[in-house]
Protein backbone atom coordinates (compact mmCIF):
# COMPACT_ATOMS: atom_id res chain seq x y z
CA UNK A 1 0.00 0.00 0.00
CA UNK A 2 0.75 3.80 -0.66
CA UNK A 3 -0.21 6.19 1.69
CA UNK A 4 -0.44 9.97 1.46
CA UNK A 5 -0.28 12.00 4.98
CA UNK A 6 -2.44 15.00 4.00
CA UNK A 7 -1.49 16.92 6.96
CA UNK A 8 1.13 16.91 10.03
CA UNK A 9 3.65 18.86 11.42
CA UNK A 10 7.13 17.61 11.51
CA UNK A 11 8.50 20.77 12.22
CA UNK A 12 6.84 21.00 15.88
CA UNK A 13 9.69 21.58 18.03
CA UNK A 14 8.54 18.20 20.22
CA UNK A 15 9.76 16.02 17.76
CA UNK A 16 11.77 17.96 15.61
CA UNK A 17 15.00 16.88 16.81
CA UNK A 18 13.57 13.38 15.48
CA UNK A 19 12.22 14.19 12.82
CA UNK A 20 14.73 12.13 10.26
CA UNK A 21 13.95 9.40 12.05
CA UNK A 22 10.18 9.65 11.74
CA UNK A 23 10.23 10.34 8.31
CA UNK A 24 12.53 6.98 7.35
CA UNK A 25 10.76 4.78 9.77
CA UNK A 26 7.43 6.06 8.20
CA UNK A 27 8.38 6.01 4.63
CA UNK A 28 9.72 2.57 5.60
CA UNK A 29 6.32 1.67 6.31
CA UNK A 30 4.67 2.66 3.23
CA UNK A 31 4.28 6.62 3.95
CA UNK A 32 5.49 8.34 0.29
CA UNK A 33 3.92 12.08 0.95
CA UNK A 34 3.84 14.53 4.03
CA UNK A 35 1.91 17.80 4.07
CA UNK A 36 4.25 19.58 6.20
CA UNK A 37 1.93 22.70 7.45
CA UNK A 38 4.08 25.65 9.48
CA UNK A 39 1.40 27.78 12.02
CA UNK A 40 3.48 30.52 12.40
CA UNK A 41 6.08 32.82 10.98
CA UNK A 42 8.78 31.66 13.54
CA UNK A 43 8.76 28.21 11.67
CA UNK A 44 8.08 29.10 8.06
CA UNK A 45 11.46 28.91 7.48
CA UNK A 46 11.75 25.43 8.56
CA UNK A 47 9.37 24.17 7.01
CA UNK A 48 11.04 25.53 3.68
CA UNK A 49 14.03 23.80 4.91
CA UNK A 50 12.48 20.28 5.16
CA UNK A 51 10.40 20.46 2.25
CA UNK A 52 14.09 21.49 0.30
CA UNK A 53 16.10 18.71 2.35
CA UNK A 54 12.96 16.04 1.65
CA UNK A 55 11.38 15.08 -1.68
CA UNK A 56 8.52 13.75 -0.06
CA UNK A 57 7.67 16.46 2.23
CA UNK A 58 5.16 18.88 0.41
CA UNK A 59 5.62 22.67 2.50
CA UNK A 60 2.52 24.90 3.84
CA UNK A 61 2.87 28.05 5.00
CA UNK A 62 0.31 29.50 6.67
CA UNK A 63 -1.00 31.48 9.96
CA UNK A 64 -2.30 29.28 12.51
CA UNK A 65 -5.49 30.82 14.95
CA UNK A 66 -3.34 30.07 17.80
CA UNK A 67 -0.42 32.07 16.76
CA UNK A 68 -2.14 35.06 15.24
CA UNK A 69 -1.51 37.40 18.28
CA UNK A 70 2.38 37.15 17.65
CA UNK A 71 1.97 37.72 13.98
CA UNK A 72 4.14 40.76 13.40
CA UNK A 73 3.11 43.92 11.10
CA UNK A 74 4.62 42.61 7.90
CA UNK A 75 2.94 38.87 7.92
CA UNK A 76 1.08 38.90 5.67
CA UNK A 77 3.72 40.18 2.82
CA UNK A 78 6.39 37.61 4.21
CA UNK A 79 3.54 34.54 3.91
CA UNK A 80 3.07 35.83 0.13
CA UNK A 81 7.17 36.10 0.21
CA UNK A 82 7.23 31.97 1.40
CA UNK A 83 4.47 30.86 -0.99
CA UNK A 84 6.01 32.97 -3.95
CA UNK A 85 9.82 31.90 -3.27
CA UNK A 86 8.57 28.45 -3.25
CA UNK A 87 6.52 26.99 -5.94
CA UNK A 88 6.66 23.25 -4.44
CA UNK A 89 4.23 24.81 -1.24
CA UNK A 90 0.27 25.15 -0.74
CA UNK A 91 -1.25 27.16 2.00
CA UNK A 92 -1.65 26.16 5.76
CA UNK A 93 -2.01 25.79 8.59
CA UNK A 94 -4.99 28.78 8.64
CA UNK A 95 -8.10 28.42 10.27
CA UNK A 96 -10.70 29.38 13.01
CA UNK A 97 -11.29 28.47 16.52
CA UNK A 98 -13.76 29.07 19.18
CA UNK A 99 -12.57 26.40 21.36
CA UNK A 100 -10.70 26.94 25.32
CA UNK A 101 -7.14 27.63 23.25
CA UNK A 102 -9.57 30.44 20.49
CA UNK A 103 -11.02 31.65 23.06
CA UNK A 104 -6.89 33.31 23.88
CA UNK A 105 -7.65 36.04 20.37
CA UNK A 106 -10.07 38.06 19.64
CA UNK A 107 -12.50 35.87 17.03
CA UNK A 108 -13.05 38.86 14.68
CA UNK A 109 -9.27 38.95 14.19
CA UNK A 110 -9.30 35.10 13.43
CA UNK A 111 -11.41 36.12 10.62
CA UNK A 112 -10.38 38.66 9.44
CA UNK A 113 -6.59 36.78 9.10
CA UNK A 114 -8.38 34.01 8.01
CA UNK A 115 -9.89 35.91 5.38
CA UNK A 116 -6.61 37.41 3.48
CA UNK A 117 -5.13 34.43 3.67
CA UNK A 118 -8.10 32.31 1.96
CA UNK A 119 -8.00 35.05 -0.35
CA UNK A 120 -4.03 34.49 -1.27
CA UNK A 121 -4.92 30.70 -1.53
CA UNK A 122 -7.58 31.42 -4.75
CA UNK A 123 -5.36 34.21 -5.85
CA UNK A 124 -2.41 31.62 -6.24
CA UNK A 125 -4.52 29.07 -7.00
CA UNK A 126 -2.88 26.63 -4.17
CA UNK A 127 -4.95 24.54 -2.20
CA UNK A 128 -5.17 25.28 1.35
CA UNK A 129 -5.33 23.22 5.08
CA UNK A 130 -7.64 24.60 7.40
CA UNK A 131 -8.24 24.24 11.07
CA UNK A 132 -11.90 24.87 12.24
CA UNK A 133 -12.75 24.18 15.95
CA UNK A 134 -16.78 25.38 17.12
CA UNK A 135 -16.61 27.43 14.09
CA UNK A 136 -18.82 25.86 11.26
CA UNK A 137 -21.18 28.05 10.64
CA UNK A 138 -18.44 30.98 10.51
CA UNK A 139 -16.64 28.63 8.20
CA UNK A 140 -19.49 27.72 5.67
CA UNK A 141 -20.36 31.44 5.73
CA UNK A 142 -16.54 32.93 4.24
CA UNK A 143 -16.34 30.15 2.12
CA UNK A 144 -19.54 30.82 0.21
CA UNK A 145 -19.07 34.55 0.13
CA UNK A 146 -14.86 33.79 -1.35
CA UNK A 147 -15.56 30.43 -3.37
CA UNK A 148 -15.92 28.17 -4.91
CA UNK A 149 -12.42 27.50 -4.44
CA UNK A 150 -11.10 25.25 -7.87
CA UNK A 151 -7.60 24.64 -5.80
CA UNK A 152 -9.16 22.58 -3.54
CA UNK A 153 -9.99 23.64 0.32
CA UNK A 154 -8.50 20.52 2.64
CA UNK A 155 -10.77 20.37 5.93
CA UNK A 156 -8.08 18.69 7.80
CA UNK A 157 -8.87 16.46 11.18
CA UNK A 158 -12.78 17.51 10.23
CA UNK A 159 -15.19 16.22 12.83
CA UNK A 160 -17.92 18.61 11.22
CA UNK A 161 -21.38 17.26 10.78
CA UNK A 162 -22.41 15.30 8.01
CA UNK A 163 -24.95 17.59 7.27
CA UNK A 164 -22.49 20.02 6.63
CA UNK A 165 -20.19 17.84 4.04
CA UNK A 166 -22.69 18.33 0.94
CA UNK A 167 -22.32 22.45 1.25
CA UNK A 168 -18.67 22.45 2.03
CA UNK A 169 -18.15 19.48 -0.68
CA UNK A 170 -19.54 21.68 -3.34
CA UNK A 171 -17.27 24.92 -2.85
CA UNK A 172 -14.14 22.68 -3.08
CA UNK A 173 -13.29 21.41 0.16
CA UNK A 174 -11.71 17.75 0.57
CA UNK A 175 -12.33 16.16 3.91
CA UNK A 176 -9.46 15.13 5.94
CA UNK A 177 -9.63 11.96 8.75
CA UNK A 178 -7.57 11.75 11.69
CA UNK A 179 -7.14 10.24 15.25
CA UNK A 180 -9.12 13.09 16.15
CA UNK A 181 -11.72 11.37 14.65
CA UNK A 182 -11.76 8.92 17.59
CA UNK A 183 -12.88 11.51 19.74
CA UNK A 184 -16.55 11.25 18.37
CA UNK A 185 -18.73 8.60 19.23
CA UNK A 186 -18.25 5.72 16.57
CA UNK A 187 -22.10 6.07 15.11
CA UNK A 188 -21.69 9.88 14.59
CA UNK A 189 -18.31 9.17 13.12
CA UNK A 190 -19.33 6.41 10.69
CA UNK A 191 -22.40 9.01 9.63
CA UNK A 192 -19.93 11.62 8.67
CA UNK A 193 -16.98 9.45 7.11
CA UNK A 194 -20.29 7.84 4.55
CA UNK A 195 -21.58 11.37 4.39
CA UNK A 196 -18.11 12.16 2.44
CA UNK A 197 -17.56 11.73 -1.89
CA UNK A 198 -14.87 9.40 -2.24
CA UNK A 199 -13.28 11.50 -4.38
CA UNK A 200 -12.77 13.91 -1.50
CA UNK A 201 -11.29 11.70 0.83
CA UNK A 202 -8.39 11.90 2.70
CA UNK A 203 -6.50 10.98 5.50
CA UNK A 204 -3.86 12.01 7.85
CA UNK A 205 -1.89 12.26 11.68
CA UNK A 206 -1.77 15.67 12.53
CA UNK A 207 1.70 14.28 13.90
CA UNK A 208 2.35 15.04 16.85
CA UNK A 209 -1.15 15.62 17.43
CA UNK A 210 -3.54 13.50 16.54
CA UNK A 211 -2.47 10.05 18.20
CA UNK A 212 -5.98 7.91 18.23
CA UNK A 213 -7.64 6.88 21.16
CA UNK A 214 -8.32 3.69 20.73
CA UNK A 215 -7.09 0.76 22.56
CA UNK A 216 -4.16 -1.02 19.85
CA UNK A 217 -0.63 -2.49 20.22
CA UNK A 218 0.00 -1.20 17.01
CA UNK A 219 0.99 2.07 17.41
CA UNK A 220 4.23 3.34 17.03
CA UNK A 221 5.77 5.74 19.40
CA UNK A 222 8.24 8.67 19.44
CA UNK A 223 11.78 8.37 20.61
CA UNK A 224 13.30 9.88 23.35
CA UNK A 225 15.69 12.83 22.34
CA UNK A 226 18.73 13.22 24.93
CA UNK A 227 19.01 16.41 26.72
CA UNK A 228 21.85 17.30 25.18
CA UNK A 229 20.34 17.30 21.37
CA UNK A 230 17.58 19.53 22.67
CA UNK A 231 19.88 21.85 24.03
CA UNK A 232 21.86 22.19 20.99
CA UNK A 233 18.19 22.10 18.95
CA UNK A 234 17.05 25.00 21.39
CA UNK A 235 20.41 27.08 21.30
CA UNK A 236 21.14 26.17 24.78
CA UNK A 237 17.63 26.56 26.39
CA UNK A 238 16.58 23.50 27.77
CA UNK A 239 13.16 22.83 28.21
CA UNK A 240 11.63 21.92 31.93
CA UNK A 241 11.70 18.15 32.61
CA UNK A 242 7.77 17.67 31.59
CA UNK A 243 8.38 18.78 28.43
CA UNK A 244 11.14 15.80 27.24
CA UNK A 245 7.81 13.25 27.85
CA UNK A 246 7.04 11.76 24.53
CA UNK A 247 3.86 10.13 25.76
CA UNK A 248 0.77 11.03 24.21
CA UNK A 249 2.76 12.34 20.76
CA UNK A 250 1.90 10.87 17.18
CA UNK A 251 4.05 9.08 14.76
CA UNK A 252 3.93 9.96 11.12
CA UNK A 253 3.85 6.18 10.43
CA UNK A 254 0.17 5.92 12.87
CA UNK A 255 -1.18 7.02 9.79
CA UNK A 256 -1.67 3.06 9.60
CA UNK A 257 -4.42 3.20 12.29
CA UNK A 258 -6.08 5.63 11.06
CA UNK A 259 -6.27 4.14 7.44
CA UNK A 260 -7.80 0.80 9.72
CA UNK A 261 -10.39 3.02 11.42
CA UNK A 262 -11.79 4.61 8.78
CA UNK A 263 -11.56 1.40 6.25
CA UNK A 264 -13.75 -0.20 9.18
CA UNK A 265 -16.24 2.66 9.49
CA UNK A 266 -16.71 2.90 5.68
CA UNK A 267 -16.79 -0.79 5.49
CA UNK A 268 -13.92 -0.94 2.69
CA UNK A 269 -11.25 -3.06 2.18
CA UNK A 270 -7.96 -0.93 3.64
CA UNK A 271 -5.94 -1.08 0.32
CA UNK A 272 -8.80 0.03 -1.57
CA UNK A 273 -8.73 3.33 1.18
CA UNK A 274 -5.25 3.64 1.13
CA UNK A 275 -4.93 3.92 -2.66
CA UNK A 276 -8.51 5.94 -3.25
CA UNK A 277 -6.98 8.59 -0.61
CA UNK A 278 -3.84 8.72 -2.27
CA UNK A 279 -5.17 9.56 -5.83
CA UNK A 280 -7.48 12.15 -3.99
CA UNK A 281 -4.06 13.92 -2.55
CA UNK A 282 -1.61 13.11 -5.19
CA UNK A 283 -4.66 15.01 -7.88
CA UNK A 284 -4.90 18.00 -4.96
CA UNK A 285 -1.54 18.89 -4.59
CA UNK A 286 -0.50 18.12 -8.40
CA UNK A 287 -0.61 21.90 -8.78
CA UNK A 288 2.16 24.14 -10.87
CA UNK A 289 5.42 23.92 -9.27
CA UNK A 290 4.15 21.10 -6.65
CA UNK A 291 6.64 17.98 -6.53
CA UNK A 292 3.40 15.70 -7.04
CA UNK A 293 2.17 14.54 -10.11
CA UNK A 294 -1.52 13.17 -10.12
CA UNK A 295 -0.53 9.91 -9.90
CA UNK A 296 1.63 10.67 -6.79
Amino acid sequence: MRLFDAHCHLQDRRIAAVAPQLIRVALDSGVQRFVVNGVSEEDWHIVKQMGDDYPSIVPCFGLHPWFIVERSPNWFNSLKEFLVDTPAAAVGEIGLHKGAHGKLTDFSDQVDVFKQQLELAKVLEKPVSVHCVGAFAELLDIMSCTGPFEAGVILHSYIGSAELVPCLAKLGSYFSFSGHLTSMKPEKAKKVVQSVPKDRILIETDAPDGLLRLKTDHLFSIPDVPITELEEQSGGSVPQPASLSREGLNHPANIHSVLNYVATLLEMPEELLAELSFQNASRLFSYPGSKVGCDG
